[in-house]
């Protein structure tokens, strides 16, 4: 369809999008991306060397993913091919590869551009290895998913992986001077411009549609922030619940209440919370997180982490989350060990390690005759009979010696706790 526009000359004026209008033409005014650009950057040598390789082009919408293939393509010479996962199946794969092949014949090589090359299904990507391998093709596809999840291992291991970058405040800037230069200034305030390119978040294709948005309502007074809000749509935070970016914030929230910091802590909450991640699943992350990180060295944090889940289920959203928001509060300031964490490992890799081993008999009990006459339970000594409470008698195995699973820190409530097994020690040790 393209093509018969372009032979009735209609092509030129058709109307155009402004991301499309102001669409770099040469790698050179890409925006962004320099550290794969430049000389020093991986693309830079390749291009350098004469030489480009298949490629998987990774990063959020609106870095300039597509761009960067096509004029890769127009600068090594090679006819740009392109299809989408969305809209491709098998049928078309086949085509461009045989055409690719025809093209070869006649000594024209060819770059397939796969755009979204994640949703091919495994047996699909499997298709591209023969092409890639003879040359056929210079395959270049682009994803927004983590490639080492959505890829399988054999493709993987036929190309090379960039990772692009979010467009920073710089490069955002650089495409609103563009697109002034191309029609008008733009009717923003300073704090208004400063909050466009907060709401473009990161992506440039979503930047020059809300300008183009702007341009469309000939407004002729400044707009402050809020008639910038009023005028467009912010743009959807980038937050898939089943993909890397909920596994990305979840890993931040961790870390950030191990490091106790809490405003970073409630700011990876947020960032969940508000793109619409399931209150139950955070709250299920910050009970684990107690137990884990936090431990003896304050047991009431598993109490606080259970009581926010507790008030989740009884009041819901929005008025639940605050009790989800006191619990990450709590747990970042909370003082932390990971005794019981590491307990757990090494008392569980000591019982797989040394089988069915039995109790000793003095602390087995004895029900019946026979299992007093071969000694259940004989010599026990009973604790609170002792002065201190406290016997010393050895519980491990008879075949295994005393070992030592919880290491307790000098933190928080596990101070006591280091004092009373030392207290126990010592005793241990006089009654031996």
């Amino acid at each position: 369809m393209s093509n018969l526009f372009e032979a009735s000359g209609l092509e030129s004026t058709a109307p155009r999008p402004l991301a499309d209008r102001l669409r770099p033409q040469r790698l050179e005014d890409v925006v962004g991306q320099e550290h794969l650009l430049s000389s020093e950057g991986p693309l830079g040598r390749m291009l350098g060397a004469g030489r480009l390789p298949s490629l998987i082009l990774w990063g959020p919408p609106g870095t300039g993913k597509t761009t960067i293939a096509r004029l890769l393509a127009k600068r090594v010479n090679l006819h740009f091919e392109q299809i989408s996962a969305v809209f491709s199946g098998v049928a078309d794969m086949r085509k461009a590869f045989e055409a690719a092949k025809a093209r070869r014949m006649t000594g024209q090589a060819t770059l397939l551009f796969v755009d979204e090359i994640h949703r091919f299904n495994r047996s699909q990507q499997d298709g591209f290895l023969p092409f890639v391998e003879d040359g056929t093709v210079t395959l270049v596809g682009a994803t927004t998913e983590n490639p080492s999840f959505e890829l399988n291992a054999a493709l993987l291991s036929r190309v090379q992986v960039l990772v692009l970058h979010r467009l920073d405040d710089a490069a955002l800037e650089t495409l609103l001077i563009r697109a002034e230069e191309m029609e008008r200034p733009l009717p923003l305030t300073p704090d208004a411009r400063a909050a466009m390119k907060a709401m473009a978040d990161g992506d440039g294709r979503y930047l020059l549609n809300m300008v183009e948005a702007l341009y469309a309502q000939a407004i002729v007074t400044s707009l402050d922030p809020k008639g910038l809000a009023e005028a467009v749509q912010r743009r959807p935070a980038n937050y898939d619940k089943d993909r890397e970016g909920h596994y990305n914030l979840i890993s931040a929230l961790h870390k950030s209440l191990r490091g106790s910091d809490v405003d970073a802590a409630l700011y990876y909450l947020a960032r969940m919370l508000v793109a619409g991640e399931e209150p139950l699943y955070v709250t299920r992350r910050l009970v684990r997180f107690a137990a884990e990180d936090i431990g003896m060295a304050d047991p009431n944090a598993l109490v606080q982490a259970l009581a926010a889940k507790d008030m989740y289920d009884f009041l819901g959203s929005p008025e639940g989350e605050l009790g989800i928001v006191q619990a990450t509060i709590y747990l970042a300031t909370a003082p932390k060990s990971n005794a019981a964490y590491k307990a757990q490992k090494l008392a569980y890799s000591a019982a797989r390690r040394e089988g069915s081993l039995m109790p000793p008999k003095h602390i087995l009990n004895a029900p019946t005759k026979l299992m007093k006459d071969i000694g259940y339970g004989k010599d026990y000594a009973y604790d609170h009979d002792t002065a201190e409470g406290f016997s010393g008698q050895n519980y491990f195995p008879d075949e295994m010696p005393r070992e030592v699973y919880y290491a307790p820190k000098e933190r928080g409530f596990e101070r006591e706790i280091l004092k009373r097994l030392a207290y126990w020690q010592k005793l241990r040790e006089e009654k031996m």
